[in-house]
């Protein structure tokens, strides 16, 4: 019964370990990507804020900054890359032990 199973996981293991690999290289484009959008707003709602005196514009611009922020939703998707990388490793130590 074990073996059958081992058979089944086994092109999960594959299908895992190719969704990583293009995840990763997504991940790291999109977090250069963010990285420059994220100063962009930053500046922009500084700008917002405090030279032309519209606060909420300004608040605005900084939370969008701060949710394309290294702290935000890359570290959410970053998070989800680790979560299928140990989901791929367990299934490979199933497989082979």
């Amino acid at each position: 019964m074990m073996f059958i199973l081992k058979i089944i996981a086994a092109p999960a293991v594959l299908i895992l370990t190719l969704a990583l690999a293009v995840l990763g290289f997504v991940f790291s484009l999109a977090s250069w990507a963010f990285g420059i959008l994220y100063f962009i707003c930053a500046i922009c709602g500084v700008f917002e804020w405090f030279i032309q005196g519209n606060m909420s514009g300004g608040i605005t611009a900084l939370v969008l900054a701060f949710l394309v922020s290294p702290f935000g939703l890359p570290a959410v998707a970053e998070w989800l890359i680790d979560k299928l990388g140990e989901l791929n490793y367990s299934l490979k130590c199933f497989i082979t032990g």
